[in-house]
């Protein structure tokens, strides 16, 4: 987050449609991001897991669900759009309360603020395809109207069992890492690595859904000196 600016200042935007997101855990970080008319979306990463939460960004419930607040007001004046994410959305390795009800309670606060968008985090790698699929159903069952996404940590082994299951559910919103970097220190499994985008675009080809990538950039992306120096040190 703290060279998010230097990052910003090094990309070229004329020729691209993407939304452009950057990882936001405070109000001054978010005062930060509306001087950048490029960036769309601020991500927040909140968690249905209060210990996680404090060990996370430091903040328990209710700090959390106001800072929410001041990044939504934030987001709606400047044209920007607030997407929390509910890590531990699958279950819960600390002993805090987990289940679907748990989610529908936070889900319907984020509703009332006017967020629409809401992706459940499973970043320790322990969900299992049989509770991704039945947590999806149950949410997007219950809430038409929001977009759910899938934030995957995952061994590459189970990561498209898991992708599958989110995909019969009815998810169309998946984050993917080229190579797969990635891991979170904060868990104790910073080695359980994200979704990598290879790993969908080869479950995509295979279940034949469209993805509207441009491959040849996504081919430059995997040619860059520093990229593959990186990944061959991983490997």
């Amino acid at each position: 987050m703290a060279d998010t600016a230097e990052v910003l200042e090094k990309l070229d935007f004329s020729k691209t449609k993407s939304r452009i997101a950057v990882l936001i855990a405070n109000e001054n970080g978010g005062k930060k991001a509306m001087s950048f008319d490029v960036i769309d979306d601020l991500i927040f990463p909140f968690s249905v897991s209060e210990t996680f939460l404090k060990k996370n960004i430091r903040q328990d419930f209710g700090e959390a669900e106001r800072t929410i607040d001041l990044l939504q007001n934030l987001c709606v004046k400047n044209g920007k759009r607030l997407l929390p994410y509910l890590s531990m959305g699958f279950g819960n390795p600390y002993g805090d309360e987990w289940s679907i009800e748990l989610l529908f309670n936070w889900i319907q606060k984020f509703d009332r603020k006017g967020i629409a968008v809401i992706p459940l985090s499973d970043i320790m790698g322990d969900a299992i395809p049989e509770i991704i699929g039945k947590t999806f159903s149950a949410l997007i069952a219950e809430f038409p109207g929001t977009e759910f996404g899938l934030h995957l940590h995952s061994l590459h082994e189970t990561a498209l069992e898991k992708v599958d299951a989110a995909y019969r559910a009815g998810v169309r919103r998946f984050d993917t890492v080229l190579g797969g970097y990635g891991g979170c220190p904060m868990t104790g499994k910073e080695l359980v690595g994200n979704l990598s985008l290879e790993s969908l675009i080869t479950w995509s080809d295979h279940k034949d859904v469209e993805t509207g990538l441009n491959m040849e950039m996504l081919q430059k992306a995997k040619a860059y000196p520093l990229f593959r120096e990186d990944i061959n040190f991983l490997r």
